[in-house]
């Protein structure tokens, strides 16, 4: 019976190798139509497994007839329950063969999974977990505990029952705790089971293979964390995930890549820049590995290489987005710490936090020791070589601005090569919104008030063309952005003008052209926006939606400020705008009367205008006086 047996053996696993094939390989070319074709056959073939094992290792003794069943590919499930009480695997050979069973059962559960069946694959599953549940953790079924909760983890996220999906994932990641603690020697590998003597895996690959199991199991942790809004957790199983990739070699270099850019974009929230830049410079770094861009000859040649230098383009882009957001983000949570309550830069804050990082000079290395580090010896030095082009420390002068604003500004030309205006509409202009936004933070910094005004001109050159090229048609939100925008940075520089009118003594005819100019330039896209949400037939709204309601508020508010500004020594002309400033301060004053609800949303811009309504009569009557007298 022995030799018997050994020839059964040897079919079994043959069987299991074809069935891993059809599974691994075959099932990726099946014709769409049949998408299936391959995978039904390993189901077939492990069917037969699971009867032949039934006969070779339990049949002689006649627990179990079951040849019918085995014939007919039907499996009894309940006599499972008895096989696995007997022993569990590697405390003896009716254990091993418990093992075996519940590992038949793990990829016939994976098998129905994956061809949709998932009530069915469930059933597998469990069974699989009844077979070895009673056992202890051992080198034979430690990889099979953790491999059978991953799935199931799987299974029932994909179900939104996601705490049941994080109990079956936690208790994985507890098993593997417990192994590596009590025993840490490579386990055997699912498919251990199934091949001849002399032929099992080598320590090193069993090793690999058990490691990379773990690295799923955080991986889908991350994912239930992040279901669970728990996001400082996901964040950590996240970063675990991608560093046991690289460290065990594997990884797919642009998802990898991707993976570690998109985490960067949580440290950032957090405003740890540090570890936001490690990511950020190792997805820069690994997504190399994936080869170099194809030409566009290349290209135009081969449809295999103008995908592969679509998405190489693509995902590179994507990266350079993500480190524009690093270094707006940067600059941007400085000036928070730089601003006065008029939102200038504080002198004083600038040099005591000067002087507290001087005191502080160690702090950089410390952050770096706390940061979970990526690569290998191969890519480490890559990584941190990018890192130091850039800082992580919060900027406090203009020059230290200026650095981080040249890095931003490079990818934001990077970014631009892939996303341009022909085909990428919506994220062409979300980059040129955060260049414009670069240009804007860095003017923050400079005290230069003339060098300020042509920072934000540059500002208004990439914008304004968009804004008046774009369809408001099809693009509504996006050109109430740019007019809003448009109309703010006018602002700004109409406040910047006034600021340097306000040291000369007489302004000069130019500076008063200019200074009106701005003055109407800001108006014009205030107003443009403020039309946008009229009604079809032209009439402003007598209740605001919600989502404009601030913007719309704020627009009147200028608009009013800047009528009142307007340079003028006909006075006439002066007594027209002041007449239409106090008109739009008392829409302001009026609408927060009839909707008390909107004071709390403009609660500073209508005192200010409440306080224009008083005063304003007051200088509409000075004029008015001035006109009589003159006649």
């Amino acid at each position: 019976m022995a030799a018997n047996q050994s020839t059964e053996w040897k079919a079994v696993c043959e069987k299991f190798r074809l069935a891993q094939n059809l599974n691994d390989v075959e099932s990726k070319k099946d014709p769409e139509n049949n998408p299936f074709r391959s995978k039904y056959k390993a189901r077939d073939l492990l069917k037969e497994i699971h009867c032949s094992l039934k006969k070779i290792d339990i049949g002689e003794e006649g627990e179990v007839d079951n040849e019918a069943d085995c014939k007919s590919g039907q499996m009894v499930d309940g006599e499972l329950e008895n096989d696995a009480g007997k022993a569990c695997a590697g405390d003896s050979p009716a254990g091993m063969s418990a093992a075996r069973l519940a590992v038949i059962e793990y990829y016939l559960g994976v098998n129905h999974i994956e061809t949709e069946e998932l009530s069915a694959g469930e059933q597998h599953l469990m069974t699989c977990m009844k077979l070895v549940d009673k056992c202890t953790i051992t080198q034979e079924n430690v990889s099979l505990f953790i491999q059978a909760r991953n799935q199931l983890g799987i299974l029932w996220a994909g179900r939104d029952e996601i705490e049941k999906a994080q109990g079956f994932l936690e208790i994985a990641e507890s098993m593997y705790l417990r192994y590596m603690k009590e025993d840490g020697q490579a386990p055997m590998d699912l498919q251990d089971f199934f091949v001849p003597e002399g032929e099992e895996l080598s320590q090193q690959e069993r090793t690999r293979r058990f490691e990379m199991a773990y690295t799923h199991t955080l991986y889908y942790l991350a994912q239930v964390y992040k279901n669970l809004q728990q996001y400082e957790r996901a964040g950590q199983y996240c970063h675990s995930t991608l560093q046991r990739q690289l460290e065990y070699n594997q990884f797919v270099p642009l998802e990898w890549a991707i993976n570690a850019a998109t985490l960067s974009q949580y440290y950032i929230t957090k405003t740890r820049y540090m570890e936001a830049r490690h990511c950020l410079a190792a997805a820069s770094v690994i997504a190399t590995l994936a080869g170099e861009i194809p030409s566009e000859a290349a290209a135009k040649e081969s449809e295999a290489e103008n995908e592969k230098r679509e998405e190489l383009l693509q995902k590179r882009a994507e990266i350079a987005r993500c480190w524009i957001k690093y270094c707006l983000n940067l600059l941007q949570d400085a000036k928070k710490l730089l601003e006065d309550n008029i939102g200038e830069l504080d002198l004083d804050r600038q040099e005591e936090l000067m002087r507290a990082r001087r005191n502080e000079e160690d702090e950089k290395e410390k952050g770096r020791k706390s940061a979970v580090l990526f690569g290998s010896s191969d890519t480490f030095d890559s990584i941190c070589s990018l890192e130091e082009k850039v800082s992580s420390i919060f900027p406090l002068d203009f020059e230290e601005a200026r650095a981080i604003f040249l890095v931003g500004q490079s990818y934001v030309a990077q970014a631009k090569e892939y996303y341009a205006m022909d085909g990428h509409v919506t994220d062409h202009i979300e980059i040129l919104q955060d260049h414009s936004a670069l240009f804007k933070v860095l003017a923050f910094f400079e005290q230069d008030l003339e060098r300020r005004c042509k920072m934000h001109k540059r500002r208004v050159d990439m914008l304004e063309p968009i804004c008046k090229d774009l369809n408001a048609q099809y693009y509504l939100l996006i050109c109430r952005q740019l007019q809003f925008e448009l109309a703010e940075t006018y602002y700004e520089m109409m406040d910047l003008k006034l600021a340097v009118a306000d040291k000369q003594d007489q302004p000069d005819v130019h500076t008063v052209k200019k200074f009106n100019h701005l003055c109407s330039a800001s108006m014009k896209y205030y107003q443009m926006f403020l039309d946008s949400i009229r009604s079809p037939e032209g009439k402003f709204p007598e209740k605001i939606e919600d989502d404009v309601l601030r913007p719309a508020l704020v627009a009147k508010f200028r608009v009013a400020r800047l009528q009142s500004k307007l340079i003028s020594n006909h006075l006439p002309t002066q007594l027209e705008n002041l007449n239409l400033s106090l008109e739009t301060y008392n829409f302001v004053v009026q609408y927060c009367e009839e909707h008390p609800e909107a004071k709390q949303v403009v609660e500073t811009e209508l005192e200010l205008s409440e306080e224009m309504v008083s005063l304003l009569p007051l200088k509409i009557n000075r004029i008015q006086s001035k006109m009589v007298s003159s006649t």
